[in-house]
């Protein structure tokens, strides 16, 4: 399940990472993952959530910085709405979360990934050189299904 953004900061997101993700591992667009792993015999009630959740004003994201994942970069998020929206889903679906989706949540947008680490520091240290803080408009949740690499969307819930 993802934060959908706004069409020109996922423009921007989906130019960085075409331009430096491993291209034979690239089978997404940028995102902001908010779970996981949801049961997909549960899509039903998840999607019923989802509605509810996105019955609710647009709100904006801050994009705070670049982060550095080891082997990768991604640029960091903060919106207390976003983190609200998520704590209210977790505590909804607390029987059906994985471990990795019941840990505290730090949203970002992964613009590379599964480079060597030196590659890596490179672009942090000129992405982040580069960096100036501004805000994106979140509009919608996207849910996705895993098909080993590639998703395929399964439903968006824009905000109203």
């Amino acid at each position: 399940m993802t934060l959908l953004l706004e069409p020109t900061a996922q423009e921007r997101f989906d130019r960085l990472r075409a331009a430096h993700f491993p291209a034979g591992r690239n089978h997404l667009a940028a995102h902001v993952t908010l779970f996981h792993a949801l049961p997909g015999e549960e899509v039903d009630a998840v999607s019923a959530d989802l509605a509810s959740a996105a019955d609710r004003p647009a709100f904006d994201v801050a994009v705070t910085g670049v982060r550095s994942l080891g082997r990768g970069v991604a640029y960091t998020l903060d919106a207390p709405a976003l983190a609200e929206l998520r704590a209210d889903l977790v505590r909804r679906w607390a029987p059906w979360l994985t471990p990795q989706d019941r840990q505290r949540h730090a949203p970002h947008v992964t613009v590379q990934n599964t480079v060597e680490p030196a590659v890596a520091r490179a672009l942090r240290d000129r992405l982040a050189a580069e960096f100036v803080s501004h805000r994106v408009g979140g509009r919608g949740l996207g849910l996705w299904r895993y098909l080993g690499g590639p998703w395929a969307p399964v439903a968006a819930f824009p905000f109203r």
